[in-house]
């Protein structure tokens, strides 16, 4: 497709387009606004995970209900031979998530330094979003969306949610690398439960460039729309970009009918370019605890009995919305993006209480999206990214800080990179070469394990110096954590080097 430019104003969706709703990015310092409400108002780059106060629990099997993925024709898909790539904070081995279900990708957070901390989820919010997806709790009974389908985790933040956009971007380019290694579950989705701090120009982004990068290479990359509450004036970034899935999220009111369902006030909604697609579940999501964690040890009255945890935001509604993908997949393999997106926003159901109903919003619906597979969708139009934009107009006011020095302009965490030298690489599937990105060692070369049930991309040390001046990779991020089986060990955040916004606004209750 050859690339335009357009103005922003011509990039534009029609009202009845649901709403899609991403995890921000992990937060570090946001050096132009701090979190100033329950919703974090103003907060250009987080997790985007929170929860209202005083909402009532809305399970997994409530969750299924919903969106009638235990009804009909949904009902026999599982997401079995699909691949989800989980981009986030990591997912620890909770007795919730079969071992059979997740593999890891690689570490590309600053905690990868340290091997008791690698792969593993120390802030607690990737887990919740991977139980959404694959679990399968034997305690509670909770079980994910799409229990079949294969969960690659890339882990990219923090404890405390740290991370720069240039580990997501190298993270996307990674899973379109490497999105065919598992050739009994290729990977089809990639889950965004993210929002970077900037606000470019979308037709120079490099963000959205690497994902439209994951679109073409035919995977759907469901995205945040974000959690700044429906008068923020437009979707957090990538969500803004036309060729994804954004998603935002439904407060169920306690019930399974969806006739009470009305849109969750800390959705963002856009007064102009790309809208919400899609609606999904996301208010009080009872999904896998990650004992221990920080959000764990955060929230105590999130926790739901020994296993369970209620959270809510976009995050949580791309997590369902990133699995009835997989469903869909499972039933036509042969389905492209674009259709898999058409088939779950048009077989969506209407909600007809509140602003839901009066902008045409619809929430997810399996079996309606299922019912559309022979109907036929047009190759979109939508212009796409040069990719040649600055890395620092993408970070926005998102900046990760090490020993009182941000990160900013045209670097990424491991090294100076030109993005107009990073795209062409990207979009040839170049910029990675085994463990290298751009040239910066950064991961191990391949994977170990001796089956696809306890696959582990190799880890390494980063030898590059960082940007603080004569300061190297030597502080692990945790201080005195270690993952005992079944819990983070005592320990407390010590702050150390890196520093970052902490949820501190987050509500998980």
């Amino acid at each position: 497709m050859s690339r335009t430019r357009m103005d922003p104003s011509r990039r534009r969706r029609t009202a009845g387009a649901a709403v899609a709703l991403a995890l921000p990015a992990v937060l570090a310092v946001s050096v132009a606004s701090q979190p100033t409400g329950p919703h974090h108002p103003g907060l250009s780059s987080a997790w985007a995970s929170t929860t209202t106060s005083g909402s009532p629990e809305t399970s997994l099997a409530a969750v299924r209900t919903i969106i009638g993925a235990d009804s009909g024709a949904a009902k026999a898909l599982t997401g079995k031979g699909v691949g989800i790539a989980l981009i986030d904070t990591g997912v620890a081995p909770v007795p919730g998530l079969p071992a059979t279900s997740v593999v890891n990708g690689p570490d590309l957070s600053f905690e990868s330094q340290a091997p008791s901390l690698r792969y593993l989820d120390t802030f607690g919010h990737g887990t919740h979003l991977a139980g959404i997806i694959v679990g399968d709790d034997k305690d509670s009974g909770a079980k994910g969306v799409a229990p079949g389908a294969k969960l690659t985790s890339v882990k990219i933040g923090t404890s405390s949610g740290a991370v720069d956009v240039s580990q997501m971007i190298a993270a996307i380019d990674w899973v379109v690398k490497h999105r065919n290694d598992d050739p009994a579950n290729p990977i089809r989705v990639i889950n965004l439960s993210y929002g970077s701090g900037g606000n470019p120009p979308n037709w120079t982004d490099p963000l959205q460039f690497a994902a439209e990068k994951a679109w073409q290479a035919g995977i759907l990359v469901v995205a945040a729309a974000g959690n700044d509450g429906n008068t923020a004036g437009k979707l957090t970034n990538p969500a803004t970009d036309e060729w994804l899935l954004a998603v935002g999220a439904t407060a169920t009111n306690g019930t399974v009918a969806t006739a009470d369902d009305t849109l969750a006030t800390f959705t963002n909604l856009s007064n102009g370019g790309n809208q919400v697609d899609v609606l999904a579940p996301g208010t009080s999501i009872a999904s896998l605890r990650d004992p221990g964690s920080n959000i764990d040890n955060t929230y105590p009255t999130a926790r739901v009995g020994t296993t369970l945890f209620k959270g809510s935001g976009t995050s949580q509604a791309t997590a369902v919305v990133s699995a009835a993908a997989a469903l869909v997949f499972q039933a036509k393999p042969t389905a492209s993006p674009e259709q898999v997106k058409d088939w779950l926003i048009k077989g969506g159901t209407f909600l007809p209480t509140g602003k839901a109903g009066t902008m045409g919003l619809l929430e997810l619906n399996v079996n309606g999206a299922l019912a559309r597979l022979a109907t036929t969708v047009q190759k979109p139009t939508w212009s796409t990214s040069s990719g040649t934009g600055s890395l620092e107009a993408a970070r926005g006011t998102s900046h990760v800080v090490l020993d009182n020095i941000p990160l900013t302009g045209e670097r990424t965490v491991w090294g100076p990179v030109a993005s107009a030298q990073w795209a062409p690489k990207s979009a040839a599937q170049t910029s990675w070469s085994g463990g290298t990105w751009m040239g910066f060692r950064i991961a191990g070369d391949d994977w170990s394990g001796t089956s696809w049930a306890s696959k582990t991309w190799a880890g390494t040390t980063w030898t590059a110096s960082a940007w603080s001046s004569n300061t190297t990779w030597t502080d692990p991020a945790w201080s005195g954590r270690t993952w005992s089986g079944r819990t983070w060990s005592a320990g407390a955040w010590s702050g150390r080097t890196w520093s970052s916004d902490e949820w501190s606004t987050a509500q998980w209750r």
